[in-house]
C-alpha cells in the first residue's frame, strides 16, 4: 500500500513548511529512514527521512514551495503501483484540482530548477568533480559563474556557492525569526543577582562521578538545566506557550540551549528535563553540543521546545538579555560567575555572583508570577539539593 509523505511540523503553532529541496528524483527506489528532502526551519535546514521503502513518486511540490503542514507532497509506492489520486498544492500552499495541480508542478519545476532549463539549450562547462559535487552540495548551477579558463565550473566555485548558501539560509532565518518575536512579542525583564557558591560546590561534588561513570563533563548548564525543570515543575506558567491568540499549558518540560555554531544560534531541546537524572542531562547536552557543531542535527532535536537556557558566562559575559523563543513564554540569560564585594551577616565579603535576567512574555505570565518563579530558581542555586534527579 502506498505510504504518504506528509508536510512535518517542526514547531508548535507552525501552519506550514517550506520545501527546500527533494533528495531523492521521481521514480528514484528509497529505504526507509533514508533522507529525502530538506525543510526550512526556525535555525536550520533539517533532513527529513523516508517514512518507508520503495519508489518516490506522485511529487506534488517542488523546491521553494510553501505546503500548509500535515499535507500530501509525495508518496512512496512498490514497484508498479499509482500513487492515489489528491489534491495538489501550489508553491503558495493553496490547494488545486489534481488536473491544476498537475500543470503548476511542471510549471514549479522549471521555475525551480532554472539549470534544468538551460542545460536544454546552452551546456554547462563543468570539471567531472565539480559536477559530482553539485550533486551532492546540492547546488544550482545556474548560479555559479564559473573561475575556470572560458567560465568552466570548478569544483572550488561548488564548494564556495555551498558554503555561501548554507550561511545565508540560517543567517536570514535568524534574522527573521529574531525580528518577528521582538516586534510581535510584548516582553518584560527582571533581573536577580545570585551566589553561586552552592552551584560551584554542587559541580565539584557531581561532575567526577559523572565523568566516571558517563564520560562526559558535568557543566554549569547541565546543573541550570536540572534546576529550572524543578522551578518549572512548581509554576507551570512559566512553561506555557502562546499559540492562536491564546495560553497553551505544556505538560513535558522541554528545555532549549542556546548554542552558538558557525552560522549563527541553534537551540536544540533536552526533552522530559523534569523527569531526567543529571548525567543524562549532561550526556544529553554533550550529544546535542556535538551535533549541533558538526551540522547533523536532527528535526526532532529542534522541536517541542517550552523553555530556553541561553549561558554567555563561558564568554565573560556579566549580563544580558536574551529575546524569546516563540512561541515559549520566557527565556534565561545566564551571565558569568564572578567573585564581587557582597554584604555577609553586615560586613563586606568576597562571594562568587552570577546574574540571571530573565525575558517574559506579557501575554502568558504577569511580573508577580516571572519574579516568583525567578525566586524560586533563585532559591534552588543557592540550596540546590538532591540534584541527581531533574
Amino acid at each position: 500500500m502506498a505510504i504518504n509523505v506528509v508536510m512535518p511540523a517542526l514547531e508548535m503553532a507552525q501552519e506550514t513548511g517550506k520545501l527546500l529541496s527533494w533528495l531523492k528524483k521521481e521514480g528514484d527506489s528509497v529505504a526507509k529512514g533514508e533522507p529525502l528532502l530538506e525543510i526550512e526551519t526556525d535555525k536550520a535546514v533539517m533532513e527529513i527521512e523516508s517514512p518507508g521503502e520503495g519508489i518516490l513518486a506522485g511529487v506534488k511540490v517542488y523546491a521553494g514551495a510553501e505546503v500548509p503542514v500535515g499535507h500530501t507532497i509525495a508518496w512512496i509506492v512498490h514497484p508498479g503501483e499509482i500513487p492515489p489520486a489528491e489534491e495538489a498544492v501550489n508553491v503558495s500552499g493553496r490547494k488545486m484540482t489534481a488536473a491544476a495541480g498537475s500543470a503548476a508542478a511542471q510549471l514549479n519545476q522549471l521555475t525551480s530548477t532554472p539549470h534544468a532549463a538551460q542545460s536544454a539549450t546552452t551546456p554547462v562547462k563543468i570539471s567531472p568533480k565539480a559536477r559530482r559535487l553539485a550533486t551532492e552540495r546540492r547546488v544550482n548551477l545556474a548560479e555559479i559563474a564559473g573561475s575556470g579558463a572560458d567560465g568552466e565550473i570548478l569544483a572550488s566555485d561548488i564548494l564556495a556557492a555551498a558554503e555561501s548558501n548554507s550561511t545565508s539560509t540560517i543567517s536570514r532565518l535568524m534574522a527573521e525569526h529574531t525580528t518577528q518575536s521582538w516586534t510581535t512579542v510584548p516582553h518584560f525583564f527582571l533581573v536577580r543577582e545570585v551566589d553561586a557558591g552552592a552551584l560551584n560546590e554542587a559541580r565539584r561534588q557531581h561532575g567526577p562521578e559523572i565523568e566516571k561513570a558517563c564520560g562526559v563533563k558535568l557543566t554549569h548548564t547541565d546543573l541550570l538545566v536540572a534546576l529550572v525543570a524543578r522551578a518549572l515543575q512548581k509554576h507551570p506558567h512559566m512553561n506555557a506557550s502562546w499559540i492562536n491568540e491564546s495560553v497553551h499549558p505544556n505538560v513535558e518540560i522541554n528545555i532549549g540551549i542556546a548554542m552558538a555554531v558557525d552560522d549563527g544560534v541553534v537551540a536544540p531541546v533536552i526533552h522530559h528535563a523534569h523527569k531526567m537524572e543529571l548525567a543524562e542531562i549532561a550526556t544529553q547536552r554533550r550529544d546535542l553540543t556535538e551535533r549541533a557543531r558538526s551540522g547533523k542535527l536532527r528535526l526532532a532535536d529542534l522541536a517541542g521546545g517550552t523553555f530556553t537556557i541561553s549561558n554567555l558566562g563561558m564568554f565573560e559575559v556579566d549580563a544580558f538579555t536574551a529575546i524569546i523563543v516563540r512561541p515559549q513564554a520566557a527565556i534565561l540569560a545566564v551571565g558569568a560567575i564572578t567573585d564581587r564585594v557582597v554584604p555577609i551577616d553586615g560586613r563586606p565579603g568576597l562571594r562568587p555572583m552570577m546574574t540571571l535576567t530573565l525575558s517574559s512574555d506579557h501575554r502568558v505570565v504577569d511580573g508577580a508570577r516571572a519574579a516568583k518563579f525567578l525566586q524560586t530558581l533563585v532559591e534552588a542555586i543557592r540550596n540546590p539539593k538532591k540534584l541527581s534527579r531533574a
